[in-house]
């Protein structure tokens, strides 16, 4: 039936066309290439405002990952330029198991120190030293994504399970660091904070982590500090004997979009990365 009407229409077309009336209207051949035509039109221009629209977002999210990881590298800074003594690789090694979470393969000590803080209630200036440690941790979690994130710990003077270190006890300061033993069990409350999230969390072959190169003069070694699943979205590198650290964090724009999405090297634009060196205050020890 449809065909009939169809065949009906065309030949009547055709007819209408043959005549001298040359202002009767377009044909339906006519018709149907105009909206052929302007699909097509629409078509590309829907493209293209989809191409501008994604293109505005993945700044957007490249910004935001850009300025996230500088604000959090600038914070860490200002913490290890209080710094009296910054451990190494091997001294991570020794003192963590008096650290928060010992057994917790998700959350890597990558920065620990004891920085001094003074009391401002205390006319003598009372040495109130600090333990910090920083965290990558790539803990599954409901509230932050699927990237890893850096988590900052500390524990003060007064608080559960804090304990100075002594000096005297132990013929070196890196004796007596690497030695420092927790004082009980630490509040339940005193846990890690997020710093910042959306921090690079390949473990399929990312970049590799680089420290400056060892001098003879003036003495310096550095010692690498990566988490054991090979990440390397936040990595430090140590000059124990200097109070100074490097430290580099590579944050993931596209898991701001992408269920945990892996480094890939013709999309690094969108894994920025920022870095510092920083050293500490004199100990004094």
């Amino acid at each position: 039936m449809m065909i009939k009407i169809l065949k009906f229409i065309f030949k009547n077309q055709f007819k209408a066309s043959k005549s001298l009336d040359k202002s009767a209207g377009f044909t339906l051949v006519e018709l149907l290439i105009a909206l052929a035509m302007s699909s097509i039109i629409i078509t590309l221009l829907l493209q293209f405002m989809i191409t501008m629209i994604t293109t505005d977002s993945d700044e957007e999210i490249k910004i935001t990952s850009e300025q996230e990881i500088q604000i959090a590298l600038d914070y860490i800074s200002r913490d290890l330029q209080q710094a009296i003594y910054i451990y190494d690789a091997d001294g991570i090694n020794a003192i963590k198991p008096q650290l928060r979470y010992p057994d917790d393969d998700t959350k890597t000590p990558i920065l620990v120190f004891w920085k001094r803080e003074i009391s401002d209630n205390n006319s003598a200036g009372e040495d109130n030293s600090s333990l910090v440690v920083y965290y990558l941790d790539n803990s599954s979690s409901t509230i932050w994504s699927k990237a890893a994130r850096i988590s900052k710990w500390q524990i003060k003077k007064n608080d559960p399970g804090f304990a100075p270190f002594n000096i005297v006890k132990y013929n070196t300061v890196e004796e007596a660091m690497n030695n420092w033993e927790k004082s009980g069990n630490y509040s339940s409350g005193n846990t890690a904070d997020v710093l910042i999230d959306y921090v690079d969390q390949t473990t399929d072959s990312p970049p590799a982590a680089t420290c400056p190169d060892n001098t003879i003069t003036p003495p310096i070694t550095w010692s690498k500090i990566t988490p054991s699943n090979d990440m390397t979205g936040f990595y430090a590198c140590v000059d124990k004997a200097n109070t100074t650290a490097k430290v580099f964090i590579r944050g993931n724009a596209l898991a701001r979009r992408e269920s945990n999405p892996e480094y890939e090297n013709d999309k690094k634009s969108y894994f920025p990365t920022a870095s510092a060196i920083v050293q500490g205050a004199k100990s004094g020890y």
